[in-house]
Order: structure tokens, then sequence, then C-alpha cells
């Protein structure tokens, strides 16, 4: 191998493995992807895209499958806990960078920190022996009694109150990503620049007020960027959810019933397909819930780009 001038050997190499390592990432992306639609072709040569995605029969003893009542609950319980999850992890970040004193910030953000290290199972067996008989016994009725009085918003609250629904499960959901958020957050806080707020503060704003009108539309990107992220963690999300969702193939209007998402089917059903149309159906699932990833992740990669542009300018 000729050795360019001025150029270190062991430098050549290292540049040669890690440019080895980052497109070994692209060639793992395209084999998952292509092994999925290669597995699902024989579901999407009989069902099609459209009418894959818009169809709610899943009956394998007919072999009629599609996909609309596993979006359905994927979407629904992802932007529930986002729902439940952004108040409560902005105003963690909020109180550990703007409010907390000194000795506090460091305890409650290695807190916070470790939800992310809790593995998904614990939260489902949590949420299946703890969380879903307190839902069912005393949360859910309460709601009926209360909101669930209220016309058209009733309809969200109807049903024998059981704990394994889709409010239990997005509860769930939303206490896993928190961290992800609140982490996002809190870094994005910090890199509002300390002159600007003291500037608010010599100018008379309350706390309340340099948070409201300096921090957070400062750190705006990047905060998004972090609740894209979790977005796509809520996606993925199997065991808790599994635990605490049922496996109900149906849309439904009210909460308090049973659905399914696409990772809960394929962990629950994968292992029972006995035939290829129903095998190729679940690897079908599977490559459109990659793709919805995938778009997620890169929406949030663009955000956080320019929020660093943006900080480093």
């Amino acid at each position: 191998m000729k050795i360019l001038p001025g150029k270190n050997p062991v430098d050549i190499i290292f540049s040669g493995l890690t440019a080895v390592a980052s497109v070994s990432v692209l060639v793992f992306v395209a084999g998952i992807f292509i092994v999925l639609y290669s597995e699902s072709s024989l579901s999407m040569e009989k069902f099609g895209v459209l009418e894959f995605l818009t169809s709610t029969d899943w009956n394998p003893v007919k072999e009629s499958f599609g996909a609309a009542t596993s979006i359905f609950g994927t979407v629904l319980t992802t932007i529930l806990s986002l729902v439940f999850a952004i108040p409560v992890a902005i105003g963690i970040a909020i109180f550990v960078t703007e409010i907390a004193p000194g000795f506090l910030k460091g305890p409650v953000g290695i807190a916070i920190e470790l939800l992310a290290a809790i593995p998904s199972i614990i939260y489902g067996m949590w949420g299946l022996f703890t969380l879903a008989p307190i839902m069912a016994d005393y949360i859910e009725p309460a709601l009926q009694n209360s909101i669930g009085q209220i016309p058209l918003v009733g309809l969200l609250f109807e049903g024998t109150p059981m704990g394994i629904d889709i409010l239990t499960a997005s509860i769930i959901l939303s206490i896993m990503i928190i961290p992800f958020t609140a982490s996002i957050a809190r870094d994005a806080f910090n890199l509002t620049p300390a002159v600007v707020k003291e500037s608010a503060y010599a100018l008379g704003n309350t706390k309340w007020e340099v948070v409201k009108n300096v921090v957070i539309p400062y750190s705006k990107t990047g905060v998004f960027g972090g609740v894209v992220l979790s977005l796509g963690r809520a996606l993925g999300e199997t065991m808790a959810v599994a635990f605490v969702l049922g496996n109900n193939h149906q849309i439904t209007s009210s909460l308090l019933d049973a659905a399914s998402t696409i990772t809960v089917t394929l962990a629950n059903e994968f292992t029972e397909a006995d035939s290829d149309m129903y095998l190729s159906s679940l690897f079908y699932l599977a490559l459109i819930l990659f793709v919805f990833s995938f778009i997620t992740l890169a929406i949030a990669k663009i955000f956080l780009l320019k929020a660093e542009k943006r900080y480093s300018g």
C-alpha cells in the first residue's frame, strides 16, 4: 500500500476502521429493510399497501389480515403517552435547571435518568400487578363518574374498568419516556446563555417569565427533538405494553377497552403463525413499524442538528 506523504500509517488504519464501522451501520439498516421487505412480499402481493393499511380484519383462520387496528393502537397509545409525559418531563427539566438548589440538582437528575435503565419487562410487571388494579378499582371509576358524564367526552370512558386497557398502557409508556424527554430538555435549557437570562432578570422579569419568554423559546428546537426521540421509543415498546394492553384487534372509541399495537401483535402471535401468509403479514407489520420509526428518528435528528447549529452560533 502506497503511503501518502505526510500521512501516518496508524492514522490511515484508524480512519479506515472508523469508516468501516460507520458504513456498517448503513449496511445493517439496509439489510434489515431488505429482509423485512422480502419476507412480507407474499402479504404485499395479496393485500397491497392501501388495503393492508386500511383493513380492520385480522383473522388468521381465514388468512385475512389488515394493519389498521394495530396501527390505531400504536398511534393512540403513543400520542396519549406523549400527552402525559411531555408536561411532566419539561417540568422536571425546568426544576433541575432553574429552580432546584445545587444540592438537589445532582440527585434528582440521576434519579430521573435511572428510570431509563429499568428493563421494560419490569415496567410491565409493575403495571400488571400494581397499576392495573389501582386503575380498575379507583382511577377509572372516578373518571367515569366525573369526566365520563360530560357529553361526547364520556365516550372515551365507556365500558367496564378492567385496568388492562389503552389508558393504563399509555400511562406506563409515559413513565418510560419521561427520562428521555427530561434529559434532552435539561441539556437544551442548560445551553441557554447565562447573559441572556441575567439580562431578563435585570429588566425585572420573574423566574416564570424568564423560563417562559427566554429559556423555552431559545431551546424549543432541542426540546422538540427530544420529544420526537421519545416518540420513537414509545412506538417500539413491546413488553411493558403487552402486559397491560391486551391483544384485541379492534378500533374503539373508549380508552378503557383493550386494544393491540404492532409490537404487541408481533410479540404475541409470531410463534403462533402456522401459515406462510400469516407469517408474511406479521413481517409486513414489522416493516411498517420499521418505516415509522425510521422516519420519526430522522425527523428528530434534523431538529437536533438545527438546535446544535443554533446553539453553536
